[in-house]
This record gives structure tokens, C-alpha cells and sequence, in this order.
């Protein structure tokens, strides 16, 4: 009987650290910026409920993050006219391509 009480026990609480960690406000990983070979930015669990401006355009992003990310050209997150955001999934990284410009903010993707 003690190996399954420890069992139920351990799993019990597995499911309490994935449900605490479902309702956080920081993305658990880290995201880097770099412009051409450079690292411009690291951030470290960043809030995910807001804008994130870069401190100057970038050409890759490497997201590490247990969450997917929207890449804008904007420094407010907001899609110029006739412009889109790239999406980055988890665990990616892209490179911008030249028509679209440098990465200047992200968000996090709802979902």
C-alpha cells in the first residue's frame, strides 16, 4: 500500500505544479534578439500579457519560451496597412526576410 500513496501523491502533486504554472503571467524560457550575429536583447520569463519593444530592429528571434510569439515590424505591436505579423512557434527561431524590415516588437500569441 505505501508505494501507491506515494504514487498518488507524487502525481497529485505533478498536477498541482501544471495547473499553477497554466495561471502564470510570465512565459517560462527565455527569448533571444539578435541583429546579424549580435545579440541585442535576452529576455528571461518575460510578462505575457503586453507589448515587448526591442532596444533597436532585429533580424532573428529565437523563442525558447513555452509559448508562441507575434513578431511585428512596429515598435507598438500593431500591424502597419498592408503589413502582417510573423508568427514564431515554440521552441523556433526566424530570420526576417528583407521586404518585410527588422522586428522592432512582439507579443504573445493568444491560446
Amino acid at each position: 500500500m505505501p508505494p501507491s500513496r506515494l504514487l498518488a501523491a507524487l502525481t497529485g502533486i505533478t498536477l498541482l505544479g501544471v495547473a499553477l504554472t497554466a495561471c502564470q503571467d510570465q512565459a517560462s524560457g527565455q527569448i533571444v534578439a539578435r541583429n546579424g550575429f549580435r545579440i541585442v536583447q535576452t529576455l528571461s520569463n518575460p510578462p505575457i500579457h503586453r507589448c515587448h519593444r526591442f532596444p533597436e530592429g532585429v533580424t532573428h528571434v529565437n523563442n525558447q519560451t513555452q509559448s508562441s510569439l507575434l513578431l511585428y515590424t512596429t515598435p507598438d505591436c500593431t500591424v502597419p496597412p498592408g503589413g502582417q505579423s510573423s508568427y514564431l512557434d515554440i521552441g523556433a527561431s526566424d530570420r526576417v526576410v528583407r521586404a518585410t524590415g527588422l522586428w522592432h516588437s512582439f507579443s504573445f500569441a493568444p491560446g
